[in-house]
């Protein structure tokens, strides 16, 4: 980053509903789109305001802590203020707010510490997947997903603690050429909530460093079976053993999870995590 520009870290939430995922493509409304957008009404610079992110999120999925940055040119964040008393972050923020879509929510505009990457820097994302087995709330039809048989919570989560720890999951992956499918999973379990907004649902709750293209919706496509009783632990050993993308593998809907937080090291770390992250993983 340039010494005359400014990084802003973005804490943000939104309802994936309609949007085609996070990054732009032509002719469709994506969140990264209708961000930059709004950068380019409200800060008036040269050079077009790219945002970078924590994780990008398939079309229909939502995000209720993600995270991103983007670099500003130091005299239009100086500008942000305008004549109000308050920081430029308190003023991106505010402005932000007044054109983004209801949709889309800016929850947060800090200055970003030395070293930080919104994608690189991270440490971990936490997931949620959100199931109905029973009548579904009308009321939350755009972020839960009902199946049709009752759901063996137990044996969900005796599946699950087959599939943690640093392994390839290329099984569960949509490859991409060059990028590595090797994820150290560290948390893939499953409760049935009995109090708060989640009560009567069955939850997923799922972390790891980072995630591959629809690997968490593959994952929890490939565990419902075995929780639903139509699959064992030994179908899912063989499909987890694949060393490319499963056909066996139903992804599960996109609507039903949401990116619920991004971590990052102590400021100290950023610069270094983000050059370690940037290194191509392999398996011991």
């Amino acid at each position: 980053m340039l010494p005359e520009t400014v990084r802003a870290r973005l804490d943000l939430s939104y309802d994936g509903t309609d949007f085609s995922g996070w990054a732009t493509q032509p002719g469709l409304r994506t969140v990264q789109g209708v961000l930059e957008d709004a950068l380019v009404r409200i800060v008036r610079q040269e050079a077009y305001p790219r945002v970078t992110v924590a994780g990008r999120t398939d079309a229909g999925v939502h995000a209720r802590g993600q995270v991103a940055h983007v670099d500003l040119a130091a005299d239009a964040w100086a500008r942000m203020p305008g004549r109000a008393e308050r920081t430029p972050a308190q003023g991106l923020m505010s402005r932000l707010d007044g054109v983004l879509p209801d949709d889309v929510v800016i929850r947060d505009v800090t200055v970003a510490p030395a070293g930080f990457d919104a994608r690189f820097s991270a440490t971990e994302r936490r997931y949620a997947y959100r199931v109905t087995d029973g009548v579904p709330d009308v009321l939350r039809r755009r972020h839960v997903v009902r199946v049709s048989r009752p759901l063996d919570v137990d044996a969900l989560n005796r599946a699950s603690s087959t599939l943690l720890g640093l392994r390839d999951f290329a099984a569960f992956c949509r490859g991409r050429e060059g990028a590595t499918t090797i994820r150290d999973l560290t948390e893939l379990s499953w409760c049935r909530a009995t109090d708060g907004p989640d009560q009567g649902l069955v939850v997923a709750t799922v972390r790891a460093d980072a995630f591959c293209h629809s690997m968490v919706r593959s994952l929890v496509g490939a565990l419902l079976t075995v929780g639903e009783g139509r699959r064992d632990l030994d179908w899912l050993a063989v499909v987890a053993a694949t060393e490319t993308r499963s056909q066996a593998i139903a992804v599960a809907p996109a609507h039903g999870l949401t990116l619920e937080q991004v971590s990052y090291p102590d400021d100290a770390l950023l610069a270094a995590r983000a050059e370690a992250t940037r290194g191509r993983r392999t398996l011991p």
